[in-house]
C-alpha cells in the first residue's frame, strides 16, 4: 500500500521561500514517477514539477515556476521535496505530491493528474502581502 504525506505548507509574504516535503511509504516500484501539483480555488489542478526517481534524473518544471522552484528526492528517506523561492501570490494553492509507476514516461503525459495513481492529502501554501 502506497501512502503519501505532505508537510511544510504555510502562509508567507511575496518574495519568501518555503520547502515542501512528501514522505512516500510503500514505493509503487523501485523507481517511479513523482510529481508536485497545485490547485488554487476555482481552478484546475496543475502540474508544477515532475521527475523519475532513483537515478538523479532530470527534473521538469512548469514555465510559471522555472528558476524559482526546485524538486529533489532523498532515496534513503523515501522523501520528495519542493523548494520554492521568490514566491508570488499566484503560487497560492493546495500543493499535492503524486506518484505512479509510469505516468511520466511519456513527457507529454506527465502533467496529467488523472494518470497518477497515488496522492497525498495536500498542504496549503498562501502567499499574500
Amino acid at each position: 500500500q502506497v501512502h503519501l504525506q505532505e508537510s511544510g505548507g504555510g502562509s508567507l509574504q511575496p518574495g519568501g521561500s518555503l520547502t515542501l516535503s512528501c514522505v512516500v511509504s510503500g514505493r509503487p516500484s523501485p523507481r517511479y514517477c513523482a510529481a508536485w501539483f497545485r490547485q488554487a480555488p476555482g481552478k484546475e489542478r496543475e502540474g508544477v514539477a515532475f521527475m523519475f526517481t532513483g537515478g538523479g534524473g532530470k527534473k521538469f518544471y512548469a514555465d510559471s515556476v522555472k528558476g524559482r522552484f526546485t524538486m529533489s528526492e532523498d532515496n534513503a528517506r523515501d522523501a520528495l521535496y519542493l523548494q520554492m523561492s521568490s514566491l508570488k501570490p499566484a503560487d497560492t494553492g493546495m500543493y499535492y505530491c503524486a506518484v505512479d509507476t509510469v505516468a511520466c514516461l511519456e513527457r507529454a503525459n506527465a502533467w496529467t493528474p488523472s494518470l497518477y495513481t497515488y496522492w497525498g492529502q495536500g498542504t496549503q501554501v498562501t502567499v499574500a502581502a
